[in-house]
């Protein structure tokens, strides 16, 4: 009987032992995890934690905007202090070349405003989008692929669906180099000028001409010439596509030289910017030294889906005191 009272007693004992505050925290440590014992902490998890607010920024809402009308939303970051510690501790200090960042969703969403045009990007976004309007120039087509291939640029190309009626095999090689396909209208009327059956004719049979030669439908809609009035944005968004428009034009059209086309968007690109361009001469020969300079200003290239998704880019460490005002 001695000896099974023995027996609890020692198992009693081991048990407040190994559950103790401070055995967990002498064990954690060793294992170089965190804990937690009243009010102490590792010191290298609490130091992470309290300096995250100076890191943090908040998430931008999707907004209406007076002047450029549909702005989308912008992720906002936090540090993931468990995960920065985990990639600090073997370090044993603060690093904030190390620290991990959660994105943080903003509450609306531009699927949640009412149909309107898209002219940019969020403004502090660091990124640009190339809108390649496609009705005409297949000679100067191969070539600009290829340049954007050379920097591993994807472009949106927005289709007239009588050119890729007559075109399928190079929509497909826009389609197939990866870049993104949009919906140019039909036969490039001018949007604001045609009834509401007519626009939403034109919309329907390129939609239809672009999935029978690519396989998918678009989600955005160039109007021809920038031109549209209300009922067009609408009867796009019931058709399942986003209006987009432009913030910076090349007006390749007038056949610029290289140094003032370059010149034209250098002077006006920011972040955010769509970027408006057709398969020309001029833009054919631009496009190489306009991808360098504008990488130079540290702004990526992407598709408008990706200049318009919510992914915040994080290039290097945030701090709150060196972040740029807002300007939403």
């Amino acid at each position: 009987m001695k000896k099974w009272f023995v027996v609890v007693i020692l198992f009693i004992m081991a048990f407040l032992i190994v559950n103790n505050p401070l055995s967990k925290e002498y064990i954690g440590q060793i294992k170089g995890d965190v804990v937690f014992v009243g009010k102490n902490k590792n010191p290298l998890y609490h130091e992470i934690e309290m300096k995250a607010s100076e890191y943090k920024i908040a998430a931008s809402d999707a907004k209406i905007d007076p002047i450029w009308k549909a702005l989308p939303g912008y992720n906002g970051i936090d540090i993931d202090v468990k995960a920065s510690y985990d990639k600090m501790k073997k370090y044993g200090k603060f690093d904030e070349n190390k620290l991990i960042y959660k994105q943080i969703s903003p509450n609306t969403h531009l699927e949640d405003l009412p149909p309107s045009p898209i002219y940019k990007g969020h403004p502090e976004k660091p990124m640009v989008s190339f809108i390649i309007n496609v009705a005409w120039g297949n000679e100067y087509l191969s070539s600009m692929l290829a340049t954007l291939k050379k920097h591993h640029v994807s472009a949106t190309f927005f289709l007239e669906g009588r050119w890729a009626q007559k075109n399928p095999d190079l929509a497909k090689l826009i389609d197939e180099a990866g870049h993104e396909v949009g919906n140019h209208s039909f036969s490039h009327p001018d949007m604001k000028n045609i009834s509401n059956e007519k626009i939403r004719q034109e919309i329907i049979k390129t939609n239809e001409v672009i999935k029978a030669t690519i396989g998918s439908e678009p989600k955005w809609f160039a109007p021809p010439s920038g031109s549209y009035r209300d009922d067009t944005v609408q009867i796009a968004a019931q058709e399942g596509l986003g209006t987009i428009m432009w913030s910076v034009d090349t007006i390749d059209w007038q056949k610029p030289t290289p140094d003032v086309l370059i010149n034209r968007v250098m002077s006006k690109v920011h972040d955010g910017a769509i970027i408006l361009m057709h398969p020309t001469q001029s833009t054919e020969q631009s496009l190489d030294e306009l991808i360098t300079s504008i990488k130079a200003k540290r702004l990526q290239i992407g598709t408008v889906s990706e200049l318009l998704s919510e992914e915040r880019i994080i290039n290097q460490p945030i701090h709150q005191t060196e972040q740029k005002e807002s300007t939403q």
